[in-house]
């Protein structure tokens, strides 16, 4: 698919939500979960990601019962990881039964690729700056 096709599938298919996307959307906008953004519908190279953090890569997958054990979806998420993208996948009858649980665990996975704000100084940053020894 090429770049301009790409874009107008994506905004097809944001106009035209299933039931379990616009459940897990309305969870998922104005920065609800840990202040992070998502798009949805979101072009990733030659694939639409259904749910996008682009802040810390992660990428979040509704499948439905055509999805059972489909080889092209581990094709895609090895495409998706290979760039530096996560991947996580809820089956649609999970988001529409379990909500809040399917919103924790990305809320959980959105922490782990956040860099912890109270990590020590790594070698060399923020040490103070060195003053010559007094002559």
């Amino acid at each position: 698919m090429r770049k301009g096709e790409n874009t107008g599938f994506g905004r097809r298919l944001r106009r035209d939500m299933t039931d379990a996307e616009r459940a897990l959307w309305w969870r998922l906008r104005y920065r609800q979960v840990d202040g992070c953004r998502f798009r949805r519908q979101h072009p990733i190279g030659p694939y639409i990601a259904d749910f996008a953090c682009l802040e810390l890569t992660l990428v979040v997958e509704l499948d439905g019962g055509q999805h059972a054990d489909a080889a092209t979806d581990r094709v895609r998420d090895a495409w998706l990881r290979r760039h530096g993208w996560d991947v996580m996948r809820f089956w649609n009858h999970d988001v529409l039964q379990q909500p809040v649980a399917v919103a924790e665990a990305v809320l959980l996975r959105l922490r782990k690729r956040r860099p912890h704000p109270g990590l020590p100084p790594q070698a060399g940053e923020g040490d103070r700056p060195r003053r010559p020894p007094a002559a």
